[in-house]
Parts: structure tokens; sequence; C-alpha cells
């Protein structure tokens, strides 16, 4: 009897041994398998629910995920599942996790009906489309593109994600618990916002429904109004003197 227990788990290791040898190891380790790491939160390929928390990142410019990715591994973002599954890696696996989720052009749900008045939006509208210019507020649109879709390489939509979001993401900047490159023009920003022109843009912004086939805009020749260590891309950042 014991001989033929050990002829049998010779057997069976020798089949999952000839088993294995025929799987190359690029087969057990594809970025769509490692992304699969963040699809319980940001839904299957990145697209999200337009009514959570979490956002989209389907389709974002690729160095803007990358830079959030180093945002949550060195500190300047804080989510504890984030932090976690950034910290310690190597900055050319994030950028490639980054690029295959830039790649991902999937269509956008249509938006939730707005729960606020007609002059909440229209205030909401005119912030993220003319500004204003009492408050020293620029338009979402001159860093977020004109569609608001982001824009290349490093800034991205505004459309497509839900409110909550948004107010979470103004309040943190509004309240110095997130942080990006500096200059921080967004940290800046948010300062400028009231209470309710925060809620007032977020709620108009979360409204908007986005065309088929919309993608980030290409970096205009015009610098922005206001300076943003963001929109550089990571090597430039590298050789700014305001890093």
């Amino acid at each position: 009897m014991k001989g033929f227990v050990f002829l049998l788990g010779s057997t069976l290791t020798a089949c999952v041994v000839a088993g294995a040898a025929d799987v190359a190891p690029t087969d057990l380790d594809t970025i769509t398998q490692r992304a699969q790491a963040c699809t319980p939160c940001h839904g299957k390929e990145g697209r999200a629910a337009i009514d959570g928390y979490y956002p989209r990142i389907a389709g974002k410019p690729a160095e803007y995920l990358f830079n959030q990715l180093l945002n949550f591994r060195d500190g300047r973002r804080f989510f504890p599942m984030m932090n976690y599954l950034a910290d310690r890696q190597r900055e050319d696996y994030l950028r490639e996790l980054a690029g295959y989720f830039a790649s991902q052009h999937l269509p956008y749900p249509p938006p939730l009906p707005a729960k606020v008045g007609s002059a909440v939006l229209n205030r909401g509208r005119q912030l993220a489309v003319d500004g204003d210019r009492s408050l020293d507020l620029p338009a979402c649109s001159t860093c977020h593109g004109t569609n608001l879709l982001g824009m290349m390489p490093a800034v991205p939509g505004l459309l497509g994600v839900s409110q909550y979001y948004l107010d979470a993401q103004l309040a943190a900047w509004k309240n110095n618990t997130r942080h990006a490159k500096p200059p921080d023009c967004m940290a800046q920003i948010a300062q400028r916002l009231s209470s309710a022109d925060l809620g007032s843009v977020t709620a108009w912004l979360a409204s908007q429904a986005v065309p088929d086939g919309a993608l980030p805009e290409e970096q205009p020749a015009t610098p922005p109004p206001i300076r943003c260590g963001s929109m550089q891309t990571n090597s430039a950042a590298r050789a700014s003197p305001a890093r």
C-alpha cells in the first residue's frame, strides 16, 4: 500500500510538472491579469459606476493616472487601499498599469438626474465654462479641456464621474488633505471656492452627458491661466525647479 501511494504521488507530481512546462511564465503575469486588482472598486475595465464613490479610470490620460499612482505611493494622496496597492511599486510597473487603463476607451453611461434647481446648475455651468474673475477663479475648461474630458498629457476629465467623488476631492484639497505636485493649482482653486460654489460646479459636472467617442484634448499652445505642477509629465516635473 505504501508503495502504491508513493507511485501515485510521484505520478501526480510528474503530471503537474509536465503541465506547468507547457505554460509560459508570461501567460501568468499579463497586464490584464495585474489590472484585475483594480476592478473590484473601479469596475470592469476601469469604467466604474456613475452613482458610486470610486472614479472611472478608463480612458483617462495615462500620465494623469501614473501621477496619481505616484501620489498614493509617495503619500500625497491618502486612501488606505490605494496606498497599500501602490506602496513600494516600481515606476515602470505603475506606468504600465496606467497605460493599460488609459487605453480602455469605453462608452459612458447616461448621468443621473440633478437633484438641485436651475439656479444652482447655472452657477455651476458658469464656473466650469467661464470661471469667475471677481473671485480669481479660472474656468475648469481652461485646464480640463473645452469638452471637460481632460487634456493631454496629464489632466483628467471631469465628466462621467459621480458628484460624490468630485465633492470629496475638492473638499480634500480645500481641507489640505489631498496634495499634488507643486505648484498645487487645485489646492489654490479649492481654497477660493465657497461651499455653495463647490456644490454648484460638481452638481453641474455630474449632470452632463458624455458624447460617444469623445476623448481628452491635446494640450493647447497657450499656457494655462494658473501654474500647475501636475500638468507636467513626470520627466519634466523632475527637471522643474518647482518640484
